[in-house]
């Protein structure tokens, strides 16, 4: 009775906690890269759930038919087989499985990776987004602007935001409208999403990054070309330009409210290079490194040849 009264008691606290949550956005998209991503765990959710009736079902079955029964104490079960048959069932459909489930994966990667499908002949607009100890700068190296915690973009267009970070490694995320992805301080990476409906969605960093994580949050507004391009013109002519005194005084502050400013820090503070020159550079400096030691090596041998 007592263990019935705890699990009941756990039920309702469960029920409880969950009436509370908020909506689950992520299954609400707003943009066709969201849709894959929420399509992707949506076809999990279905795969595991299909596996775990297979399993509750075939478990169900083995008691009933299994029980035990009221049976002489002396008696004693036929020895039985193993069936090589059913062992190749049970190894061969978890492999089917998880190959299955890495093809989807991996397809769906590649596809949220690239630019978002429908929008291969439109310029992608540029937008570095880079974070300071609990907030988030947006410049927009086009309109030559830069706000702060907030971020507007245009529908019907494909969006590429440069992530990297002045402190530890955050994650950019807008649910509705994107994957996660890391900024990092040494190198760009890039997030690539569009908008399809004009709405306002909030972005967060998800990765823990100190005792500001949970405020680390800001406002994605999605509206029209037009109605951008007159937001652009009005911070470009109405705000003050974002100077290298006041970016410093943003990047030592840890949380600060909403600004804009019609300049960018990109100008006396760039960003990093990409993920790929990264990569690139450090091979060549690797090169050169190997080159040297092949010379030193050589003129070392020379030198002791003339010897």
């Amino acid at each position: 009775m007592k263990k019935k009264l705890s699990l009941m008691f756990i039920a309702f606290g469960a029920l409880a906690v969950l009436s509370g949550c908020e909506p689950l956005t992520i299954f609400d998209p707003k943009g066709p890269n969201a849709k894959t991503l929420s399509d992707t765990i949506i076809l999990s959710i279905i795969t595991m759930a299909f596996i775990l009736l297979v399993v509750y079902t075939l478990l169900a079955f083995m008691l009933t038919k299994y029980r035990a029964s009221k049976t002489p104490t002396d008696y004693e079960p036929p020895h039985e087989e193993g069936s090589h048959l059913l062992e190749i069932i049970w190894t061969v459909i978890p492999i089917i499985i998880v190959a299955f489930l890495a093809v989807v994966t991996v397809r769906s990667t590649s596809t949220v990776e690239a630019q978002p499908a429908g929008y291969d002949n439109k310029e992608p607009l540029v937008i570095y987004a880079s974070s300071s100890n609990w907030k988030w700068h947006f410049s927009y190296p086009e309109q030559g602007i830069e706000t702060v915690n907030y971020v507007n973009i245009p529908t019907d267009r494909p969006i590429e935001f440069k992530l990297y970070s002045f402190g530890p490694i955050t994650s950019f995320w807008i649910p509705q409208l994107a994957g996660q992805k890391y900024a990092m301080s040494d190198m760009l990476t890039t997030i690539h999403l569009a908008a399809d409906e004009v709405g306002s969605f909030m972005g967060r960093n998800s990765n823990f990054s100190g005792r500001g994580f949970a405020e680390m949050e800001f406002e994605a507004q999605t509206m029209t070309q037009k109605d951008f391009d007159k937001w652009a013109s009005d911070v470009k002519t109405k705000e003050k330009p974002l100077t290298k005194e006041k970016f410093d005084e943003l990047l030592k502050a840890e949380h600060v409210g909403r600004s804009s400013y019609s300049s960018t820090h990109l100008e006396f503070s760039p960003a990093p290079m990409e993920h790929s020159e990264h990569m690139k550079m450090g091979n060549m400096d690797h090169s050169e490194m190997n080159h040297g030691e092949h010379s030193d090596s050589q003129e070392n041998s020379e030198a002791t040849h003339s010897h």
